[in-house]
């Protein structure tokens, strides 16, 4: 009975978390990077907050303690591994989601830590090293610096089935919702309640403009790619 009970109380406290996720666009939006599902993008929230305090991806990146370790201490030299020093709950999140990602994902992420895997001969630090590339995009999707929805692919709407799934019955009867008409809702949130911007330096000349705008969007296409986006994904607001 007290397995039971334990049991329903996991899964009412995930519905609450998954319909804070759906229900919140820039939650919502951290679903679009593989291995990021509620549980993981509820504790960006939580943990984050204003992702403005960071400046720089690779504040994140030592906030949550997935930075090199470094070590000069004495008559020798070390480098390797992470430090460690940052939020223990959000890193092991981060590195459960790298190694979902390492496991299932066909992803050019994916790709990247196998062969870094096969490489090095080391499972944790293939794992650091994509969730620490994780967290980096985490930073540019938080921060509005990506590429708006314009449709849902086939990985993006699996998921969305399976936070809808974390919801519940129970979840949906309190929402007044049926699961066709919650998917639609957040559908229509991930494409519309983001706004997302990619700002060019400005530039005295229009060749120096479509110079940097062409730089821009190829760095911006080699990132949505190596994160897990779909190709529809990687178009650009016009403004």
């Amino acid at each position: 009975m007290e397995l039971r009970q334990a049991d329903q109380q996991r899964q009412r406290w995930r519905s609450l978390i998954a319909q804070e996720v759906l229900a919140d666009p820039e939650l919502l939006a951290l679903a679009r990077l593989c291995g990021i599902r509620e549980v993981v993008a509820f504790a960006l929230g939580a943990f984050v907050g204003d992702i403005k305090r960071f400046g720089a991806p690779k504040k994140l990146v030592k906030y949550v303690g997935l930075n090199p370790a470094f070590d000069d201490s004495g008559q020798s030299q070390w480098s390797g591994g992470i430090g460690g020093h940052g939020n223990k709950y959000l890193r092991c999140l981060l590195i459960e989601a790298a190694h979902a990602i390492l496991r299932g994902s066909k992803t050019p992420l994916a790709r990247w830590g196998k062969k870094l895997l096969a490489a090095k001969g080391s499972v944790d630090l293939a794992v650091a090293a994509v969730a620490r590339k994780l967290t980096v995009a985490v930073w540019y999707l938080m921060m509005g610096r990506w590429t708006p929805v314009e449709e849902v692919d086939g990985p993006l709407s699996m998921k969305i089935g399976k936070m809808i799934s974390s919801v519940g019955q129970d979840g949906l009867k309190q929402l007044n919702k049926t699961r066709k008409t919650y998917r639609t809702e957040i559908v229509q949130s991930l494409k519309t309640a983001r706004i997302y911007q990619l700002k060019a330096p400005p530039q005295n000349d229009q060749s120096s403009k479509a110079k940097a705008d062409s730089a821009l969007s190829a760095i911006t296409e080699k990132m949505a790619q190596r994160y897990g986006l779909t190709k529809a994904m990687l178009r650009f607001l016009n403004s």
